[in-house]
Parts: C-alpha cells; sequence; structure tokens
C-alpha cells in the first residue's frame, strides 16, 4: 500500500512496535519523538524497507508542532495515516497528596499533545478528503481507579476527544477510531515511578501482559480495513486482567 503514515511516541513501546510493523508491510512512516538518536536509529534499521522522516520536538509545545509539520518535505506531505500514540503516566498518588508538576505533565502530553498534532494534521487530510486517525487511549478512560485521578481523567479526555473527531470529520469521509490497551509491558510503568526499575518491573510480575507487538499488530489490522469498514473504539486486555483493578496473577 503507497501510503504514509505519522506516529507521535514512536522512540519506544507501541509507538516503535506499530513503526517496525508499518516497514514490514510498505507503509512509509513520519517518526516523531523528543529523543533524536533513538529516531535516527529506527530510521536506520527501517530506510531500506520503506521511505522515513523523522520529526524530533515536544508534543507539548504548540509552536514545536506546527513548526516540525510544516518543515516536511513534499514526499512525506500527503499524510495518510495519524496514530496519537505519545502519552505518559506521572506519579500514582491520591489526589490530595498529588504533585501539579505531575498534573501537567499528563495533561500537556496526553490531552493537548494529541490536540496540537491533530490540528496540524487534520486539514491536510480534509484537503485530501481521505484519512485514518487512530487514538491510542487506555482504559484508564473507560474506569477509573485508586490513585490514578488525573491519569484517568486524562485518557476519559482522549475517549471524549475520540468521539467529538468522529463526529466532527465524518462529512469529509476521515475515518477515527480508538484502541485502549490494559497492561502492556513497556517503559509506562518506568516514566510514572520516576525512574525506579525496580518498582515498575513488579507491575507486570507473576502474569503475561501485553507487549507492543500485540497493539501494533491491532493498529494495523484496523488501519488496513476496507474503506467502509471502522474500528471506532476498542479494549484490548491481557487475559490474566478483567479490569484496572483485578488482575490474575497466577495466570
Amino acid at each position: 500500500m503507497d501510503k504514509t503514515a505519522l506516529i507521535t511516541g514512536a522512540t519506544s513501546g507501541i509507538g516503535k512496535a506499530t513503526a517496525f510493523l508499518f516497514a514490514e508491510h510498505g507503509i512509509n512512516i513520519i517518526i516523531c519523538g523528543r529523543r533524536k538518536e533513538r529516531l535516527k536509529e529506527i530510521q536506520k534499521a527501517l530506510n531500506e524497507k520503506v521511505k522515513v522522516h523523522i520529526l524530533s520536538f515536544d508534543i507539548r509545545d504548540k509552536h514545536a508542532v506546527h513548526n516540525a509539520i510544516n518543515t516536511l518535505p513534499e514526499d512525506f506531505s500527503k499524510i495518510d495515516i495519524l496514530i496519537n500514540n505519545a502519552g505518559n503516566a506521572h506519579g500514582l498518588d491520591s489526589v490530595e497528596q498529588g504533585n501539579i508538576e505531575d498534573w501537567d505533565a499528563m495533561l500537556d502530553i496526553n490531552v493537548k499533545g494529541l490536540l496540537y498534532i491533530s490540528k496540524a494534521i487534520i486539514p491536510k487530510m480534509i484537503a485530501n478528503k481521505s484519512g485514518h486517525i487512530i487514538n491510542i487511549g487506555s482504559t484508564a478512560g473507560k474506569e477509573v481507579y485508586p490513585n490514578g485521578n488525573v491519569y484517568c481523567a486524562s485518557k476519559h479526555a482522549v475517549d471524549a476527544l475520540n468521539q467529538g473527531m468522529r463526529i466532527d470529520l465524518n462529512k469529509y469521509g476521515i475515518k477515527v477510531g480508538a484502541i485502549n490497551p490494559g497492561l502492556v509491558e513497556t517503559e509506562f510503568s518506568e516514566v510514572r515511578f520516576k525512574g525506579d526499575k525496580e518498582k515498575a518491573n513488579t507491575v507486570y510480575k507473576g502474569f503475561t501482559p501485553l507487549k507492543p507487538e500485540d497493539i501494533a499488530d491491532i493498529i494495523h489490522f484496523a488501519v488496513t480495513r476496507p474503506y467502509h469498514v471502522n474500528i471506532a473504539d476498542l479494549v484490548v486486555m491481557p487475559t490474566a486482567q478483567a479490569s484496572s483493578t483485578i488482575v490474575n496473577k497466577e495466570l
């Protein structure tokens, strides 16, 4: 398929796995993230398979987002697929003990960052009268768990934005859908616990969590359906997980 996808948060986890899978299937990619060296490594690994362009910027900075998109060369100017994957959790505190800087980081990245990049890409899709947006949400956007407060709020916002985008862009023929994963073994918990790898590793002990490749496979499935098929909202969890608070550690 002669298509181009832009993937945010592509330096690790789900974003990186999606970039590699897309490349395997001939989808040209624009990979975005703050860690430029990692982006260069991915570009080097995939350059022989598809066309790869890197954009290094902080998605929290609206001016940096729009400036980066405006630098895209002609070969990458038509974006067919947008994967809104960038997102983070910071801290795991009850609301009265929450850190305001953590709150700002989650809302700025998970909500405002998604809006900034979407705002920059959607006009291109409207002009082309086609496009597909996949928003990476979370089971935290479907239910709230203890000490999840602001992170859950940010992912509930993604859930609402996914629905709002789908309604507003329907008249342009642009497909919009969300993939909402449960427990996926990535750098997520390490970031949440601010570099405490030992604490982060305990999150995934005693059961088999989802892998980034599992979600990448679902994303690829969603974007390769026929035009008349849109996967609007999908929740996926490891078999051991029944909800945000119920995980069978014996599986």
